[in-house]
């Protein structure tokens, strides 16, 4: 040290300040590594220890001992004196160059050196320092061959390293041969690299137990009415090597991914169907369908919660495992024979029951349990006989003829499987939770092909009610959910354009005075549009009581002055629009629910009718749910089916057999429902009020108010405040 002090002007200074660093370095530390580096081989071997910065460098100037951070030297103007100085910051001999052959010839000296420092207390009293400067403990505790560079450590086992780096080269480069969703290919970056690329389904070849529990869901994919070929299982142990390890890694993550979206959402998008459904959606996480499954106790369990969690949809599970297994039993076969009839009582005859042998067994196929054994054809029987014709698009007359025999004893297995199918496929679509938490969970769920609606709380049936729905065609009433705002009482019903243009307007070319005579009221803005408007009372089309839930398709429920339809089996209608049979029983329910310190009863209802609109609204909307269900269980657990008003079954199930894949997912743009009111010339001798120089609210404002209108106590809303319906 002294000779490079004899060498380098002003060097002193800089050794006296290092020097004045160790004198709070313990002595017996300080004692261990003075030893003073004479020899050129041993600075070389100390040089090749690998650092942030390059080891072959010139001799060290004052600049350098002062600014060097590869070694762990403290400054001592910052943090003075606490813990030893490194040996990096030890100037070398002049005229010492440290060469690769130096580097490659005397690793094994080194090494010993290091054990030795790796033995010697740490952590004793301060000692003064000596002029040589100590050999530092940090690199020699950190002795590696020079020849390779110390990385960062890994927690990737040796046997599953070659596999990690596989995945690390096809996730980086081709991860899109795999996954062809960006959001997902995103997700396996960021899960696969915070592993540094570990397997996640084997481990050391063999399988893991989340890539056992995964596979028996994916193979058990049909018992969810999805089909097992879409979510391929590669095969594990024809994988032997770490390339095709990676690419089993990698498939069977994508299953899993494709099972767990599908499942959640369905196989095809509710938009592939028709334009007038919308749900809310509900995509999965990719992100968190990898968390969730890969550190679940049961992987299954958990790739199978992504299936819905509704009760009719575990229903239908169930009977779709007792239709595919069907054919192991006993066939009943209903014989031929005459024609049997039930006549119930009337004014002026008894009840007329006949008594057949084939009664029992006709029981068995149409599942009546009750007197099984019964040989009379009954009204229970008869009951059963019309609902079966009314599924198999027969005549609903409840007679037993050879038609409808012919169709009890048909294979129609196939066909009740396939309308199961595309039901649980209409169930994806849904959301998760169909109610209000807040409300215990309350909400309003109407079935169009069953012409019913339960208001349902804590899984429980509420109330239930039939309803009319909308015609097949154009006026088909929508699928979507909802919230349901408020209630009106008394509403004024507003005709939508599509009645006005294509109905109204037509007959007053016919006949001048028929609007007048139904009641309606005819205006004209300046713009030329027109508005027709009834008002509130006894003979509205809209009866005395509108339930409102805010939609793009304007639709709505309502009571309705024709309640003779209601007695009928098949009730599609409307113009779109849902009539509920008894609408005051339905207020009532709903708003002590929403309101329940009010105590309202169908009497305090009644008791609002008049002539002026009156709102009714509700603290916490409740959810309403308009649904397609053809086939569902009932409450005494039997499997019914209903007639395809809509043509809905049919669409979808040649979709899903003649369908594109994963094309089915994708969103189908429909056109928006249109709110305009073109100009019209009216008929000589029709009388219109004149609206003034405005068109008037849009449609939408017209039906349920502003977009987003303020807050407003519960009372009276103004006349002017119109509203459509279809």
């Amino acid at each position: 040290m002294r000779d490079c002090l004899n060498h380098r002007a002003g060097f002193d200074r800089v050794l006296f300040t290092v020097a004045a660093t160790f004198l709070t370095v313990s002595a017996s530390s300080a004692l261990a590594q003075d030893q003073a580096r004479s020899s050129a081989a041993e600075l070389a071997i100390e040089a090749a220890i690998p650092r942030p910065e390059p080891a072959n460098v010139p001799p060290p100037t004052a600049s350098d001992i002062k600014v060097d951070t590869t070694a762990t030297m403290v400054d001592p103007a910052k943090e003075p004196a606490k813990e030893p100085l490194k040996a990096e910051s030890a100037p070398a001999p002049d005229k010492v160059e440290t060469k690769p052959s130096d580097v490659a010839t005397t690793p094994a000296a080194e090494a010993t050196k290091s054990e030795t420092a790796k033995t010697e207390p740490a952590k004793t009293e301060p000692a003064k320092a000596d002029t040589a400067i100590p050999t530092p403990a940090a690199p020699a505790t950190a002795a590696a061959p020079a020849s390779e560079p110390v990385g960062a450590a890994s927690n990737v086992p040796a046997a599953d390293q070659p596999v990690a780096d596989k995945l690390m080269d096809i996730i980086g480069a081709k991860a899109s041969r795999y996954f062809d969703r960006k959001n997902e290919r995103a997700a396996i970056e960021k899960f696969y690299g915070a592993r540094d690329f570990a397997p996640v389904w084997s481990q050391g070849g063999s399988l893991t137990a989340a890539a056992k529990g995964v596979i028996a869901r994916l193979k058990d994919a049909a018992s969810d009415g999805l089909n097992p070929a879409d979510y391929p299982v590669p095969d594990f142990a024809a994988a032997t090597t770490p390339d095709t390890l990676a690419d089993a890694e990698l498939k069977l993550t994508a299953s899993m991914f494709d099972y767990a979206r599908q499942a959640q959402s369905g196989r095809m998008h509710w938009s592939q169907v028709s334009g007038d459904i919308l749900y809310p959606e509900h995509p999965v996480d990719p992100n968190e369908v990898l968390a969730k499954v890969t550190t679940a106790a049961d992987a299954s369990a958990a790739l199978d919660s992504y299936n819905p969690p509704q009760k009719l949809y575990k229903e239908l599970k169930a009977k779709l495992a007792e239709l595919r297994g069907q054919g192991n039993g006993p066939v009943i076969e209903i014989a031929d024979g005459p024609a049997l009839k039930y006549t119930p009582a009337g004014k002026k005859q008894a009840e007329i029951v006949v008594e057949d042998p084939r009664v029992p067994q006709l029981r068995a196929k149409l599942g009546i349990t009750e007197n099984a054994s019964d040989t009379r054809y009954d009204a229970a029987v008869a009951e059963a006989v019309r609902k079966f014709q009314n599924s198999a698009e027969l005549k609903a007359t409840g007679i037993l003829d050879d038609k409808t025999v012919r169709a009890i004893n048909a294979p129609k297995r196939d066909k009740q499987i396939d309308v199961v199918l595309v039901n649980m496929e209409r169930w994806r679509w849904l959301p998760r939770d169909l109610g209000a938490p807040s409300l215990g969970d309350a909400y309003v769920i109407l079935n169009i092909p069953d012409y019913t609606l339960k208001v349902m709380q804590r899984g429980q049936q509420v109330w239930t009610t039939r309803v009319v729905t909308g015609k097949p065609g154009t006026h088909a009433t929508p699928l979507l959910t909802e919230t349901m705002k408020y209630i009106t009482v008394n509403p004024t019903w507003n005709v939508p354009p599509s009645i006005v243009y294509n109905e109204y307007l037509p007959a007053l070319q016919q006949d001048p005075t028929v609007l007048q005579r139904m009641g309606l009221k005819l205006e004209q803005n300046r713009d030329g549009s027109v508005h027709i408007s009834q008002p509130p009372g006894e003979a509205n089309a809209l009866g005395r009581i509108r339930f409102n839930f805010p939609n793009k398709f304007l639709v709505y429920q309502h009571d309705t002055p024709d309640k003779n339809l209601f007695a009928r089996d098949e009730r599609a209608f409307s113009h779109g629009c849902m009539r509920v049979q008894n609408p005051d029983q339905y207020a009532s329910v709903l708003l002590n629910i929403a309101m329940p310190n009010e105590k309202y009863t169908p009497e305090r209802i009644r008791s609002m009718y008049g002539k002026s609109e009156i709102d009714l609204k509700f603290p916490t909307p409740i959810p309403v749910n308009i649904t397609y269900q053809t086939a569902f269980v009932d409450d005494g657990g039997k499997l019914q089916f209903r007639k395809d008003v809509y043509g809905r079954d049919a669409t979808m199930i040649n979709i899903l057999k003649n369908g594109r894949g994963k094309d089915l997912e994708n969103v189908v743009a429909h056109s928006q429902p249109s709110y305009s009111r073109p100009a019209t010339t009216l008929p000589n001798g029709v009388l219109a009020a004149n609206n003034g120089g405005s068109s008037g609210p849009n449609f939408f404002e017209r039906l349920f108010g502003a977009p987003t209108p303020p807050p407003a106590p519960v009372g009276r809303r103004p006349q002017q405040q119109r509203v459509f319906t279809r």
